[in-house]
């Protein structure tokens, strides 16, 4: 019985030994000298068996025991993270594991334009496949990741930037980001001092900001269109801007009827004075500058050429004018 006993022990020490001889030869060949890339993607709530035949099926190893046996052994079974990976058959089980774990994910570059809304954002993230819309909108609520604005939503403080994202980024990292982004380019010492210079709060020249930057496009205009707007400012004047009654507009076809601008919202700058409560976009650095600079003119209005530039006007006889050529010359044609 002693015999049996011993030569059964022996019996499965060398099963052992061979099922680990086995996994260790598996997990120490890579599938291929193939080094082209594929992206593997880690979804959200995946074990470490389900990552292992994953990985096995799209051929990227030769086992996926061995693959779960290598992770156990390195204890990270736990540390594997969401995302995409570029992987190919040339790799190492054991370089698989290091490349799913380290959260070094595929990145997608993503442009936001200056002068888009919070909505506009929200909609090309989401275009990208980067994020979903209402959770993006609703993370843009959490006002207290800038204290300095007095308004409940961050619009205007998403800074216009080419970023890079992983799919499956949460949506709280990449507002967090676009924030980041607006405090490192746009929340400098000289430009606080230079708003304190002018009487304004910089919440006052960020929204100030965005209505440049929805009014014109070139560079060589921006404080042109800011010394406007100072001007009447001063003056105690309606600002008297189309996009701030586009903004108010919930559902904006493209065209502002005279009804338009009667609508009774903070933003309407025909009906009330002074600056809207808030931005109306995410301003660029050039219109923040624009801002905190205007050119020194005595200009009170400008009207579209309808070419991309102005027509700047001192009187409203000049500005009168100006609309005569540019405008309903132009509408009667």
């Amino acid at each position: 019985m002693r015999n049996v006993l011993i030569s059964g022990f022996w019996g499965l020490l060398a099963l052992i030994w061979i099922i680990v001889g086995l996994l260790y030869f598996q997990a120490s060949r890579p599938m291929s000298e193939n080094t082209q890339s594929q992206v593997f993607e880690v979804v959200p709530g995946m074990t470490l068996k389900q990552v292992s035949k994953e990985l096995s099926r799209k051929n990227l190893i030769r086992s996926a025991s061995a693959f779960q046996a290598v992770a156990l052994i390195q204890d990270k079974q736990k540390q594997i993270m969401v995302g995409e990976y570029n992987i190919s058959q040339s790799m190492l089980p054991i370089e698989i594991l290091k490349r799913i774990t380290s959260g070094k994910t595929v990145l997608y570059p993503v442009t936001i334009p200056e002068g888009y809304r919070i909505t506009e954002i929200a909609d090309l993230l989401e275009e990208r496949g980067l994020v979903n819309k209402e959770t993006f909108l609703r993370e843009t609520k959490k006002v207290d990741l800038l204290k300095e604005i007095p308004t409940d939503s961050l619009e205007g403080y998403l800074f216009p930037e080419t970023y890079h994202f992983g799919k499956f980024t949460p949506e709280i990292t990449i507002v967090k980001k676009m924030v980041e982004t607006f405090k490192e380019r746009a929340l400098k010492q000289e430009l606080l001092k230079r708003a304190r210079e002018l009487g304004f709060s910089y919440h006052e020249v960020i929204t100030l900001a965005s209505l440049i930057e929805k009014e014109t496009g070139k560079d060589s205009e921006r404080k042109q269109i800011s010394s406007v707007f100072h001007n009447r400012l001063k003056k105690n004047m309606r600002l008297q801007t189309d996009p701030t009654v586009i903004y108010a507009i919930k559902n904006f076809d493209g065209n502002i009827r005279k009804g338009d601008l009667k609508i009774d919202s903070p933003y309407n700058t025909y009906r009330y004075k002074g600056l809207p409560p808030g931005p109306i976009a995410s301003p660029g650095l050039k219109s923040i500058i624009a801002a905190l600079h205007p050119a020194e003119t005595s200009n009170l209005y400008f009207v579209s050429r309808q070419d991309g530039s102005h027509q700047f006007s001192a009187t409203l006889n000049e500005h009168n004018r100006a609309v005569q050529k540019y405008q309903l010359r132009r509408v009667g044609r």
